[in-house]
């Protein structure tokens, strides 16, 4: 009985200790036509792929279908422990449920989170996730248009047993939009808000070679890495999905388990501005400032990332690298934020600084695999402080 009790007193001491942390998460978009499969998702199989961060023993998935209007219905979603191209390792695979079932149907505008589900995640490692639809689904699903990762698409239900028969591949995610374990209250989990650079554009698709994976990866999987990152995202107006101010709430703060929050955000503001560089320049302080105020109250550490140089790129006039350089001397010099991770400083080419070096860029805007791995593991040293 003694010992009985003392091992009560233990489990509740470590659930006392423990918390729901992200270990993958993505941002949500709406989905327009070029971005849709060719075929309707209606009683079709999408079976998608995410590399994780911090591994676990016990997890759920967050869907979403808040960019839709109309409802989606799932009959099931299974995962399991990704193989080569769309094959799973069968024994690992696990079906998820939604308050004991294992369908769900999620209203226009909202998410839902499964229960949790035991299982052996182990960090830095590709999952699979299969969804399998019903009759009901929105004819411009919620989606992450920039995964870099191909999913899979076969007619019917697909079983874990059963050969999955792809007859449409996209480099798209639908509907999936976080996974949470369970952690010690300890963990390190870090949020980055970004746009394509941090979305990845430029890394090779499949590789999970973006520099927030790389970043994960020098960190050894003992610390969670959220990538929030948007493709042609602004901050403040214009450009492709919400803009950040008005992400940033849904994005960052509602993710679980965040302790600190990365800011590499504001290229597409500045290469999109026409003729009033300046007053762009003012706005993006003004939100970096209520960003920064914001995860301070929530708790959370802020670094604020320089921007890095597009000199070569269409985006470039004397009159945007000003701007730039205005933005990227206030990051170096304001006393708000925790920290700043210096990416100009580390990819500018010394002879041209408006310019990146050539082996990291093959735009002279986005980087390459060698680019963001420069980043990635630059990033994790000033994290870690190592």
């Amino acid at each position: 009985m003694k010992h009985f009790l003392l091992l009560l007193i233990t489990l509740f001491s470590m659930q006392a200790h423990a918390q729901l942390t992200g270990t993958w998460a993505t941002a949500a978009e709406f989905t327009g036509a070029g971005d849709m499969p060719l075929r309707s998702l209606a009683n079709r199989s999408l079976r998608e792929i995410v590399h994780v961060t911090i591994g676990g023993n016990s997890l759920r998935l967050q869907l979403s279908n808040e960019f839709s209007a109309t409802q989606v219905a799932i009959k099931s979603v299974y995962i399991a422990d990704a193989a080569d191209s769309c094959d799973i390792h069968v024994k690992s695979a696990r079906y998820l449920t939604f308050s004991g079932r294992r369908d769900v149907t999620i209203p226009a505008g909202e998410t839902v989170f499964s229960d949790m589900l035991p299982y052996d995640l182990k960090p830095l490692q590709l999952l699979s996730i299969t969804i399998n639809y019903g009759d009901e689904v929105p004819v411009n699903a919620t989606s992450h248009r920039g995964s870099r990762t191909t999913s899979y698409l076969m007619d019917g239900v697909s079983k874990p047993k059963k050969k999955f028969a792809a007859t449409e591949k996209v480099d798209h995610w639908y509907n999936i939009a976080a996974i949470d374990v369970v952690a010690g209250e300890s963990t390190p989990c870090i949020a980055v808000l970004g746009n394509s650079i941090t979305d990845g554009r430029g890394s090779t698709t499949n590789e999970q070679n973006r520099w927030p994976d790389k970043m994960a990866e020098a960190l050894g999987g003992n610390t969670a890495v959220l990538n929030l990152g948007i493709g042609g995202n602004a901050v403040l107006r214009g450009g492709l999905s919400e803009p950040a101010v008005k992400r940033f709430e849904r994005d960052i703060m509602r993710q679980r388990g965040v302790k600190t929050l990365v800011i590499f955000q504001g290229v597409n503001d500045i290469g999109g501005s026409k003729g009033n560089s300046e007053q762009v320049a003012t706005e993006l302080m003004e939100a970096y400032t209520s960003f920064i105020n914001q995860a301070h109250q929530a708790g959370m550490k802020v670094y604020l990332a320089t921007i890095t140089p597009f000199k070569g790129n269409s985006y470039y006039t004397i009159f945007h690298e000003a701007a730039r350089q205005y933005v990227n001397q206030w990051i170096r010099e304001q006393k708000l934020s925790d920290g700043i991770i210096d990416f100009d400083k580390l990819v500018f080419d010394p002879n041209d600084p408006a310019k990146m070096q050539a082996k990291y860029s093959d735009d002279w805007l986005h980087l390459n695999p060698s680019g963001y791995a420069a980043m990635g593991e630059y990033a994790a040293r000033q994290l870690s402080g190592k």
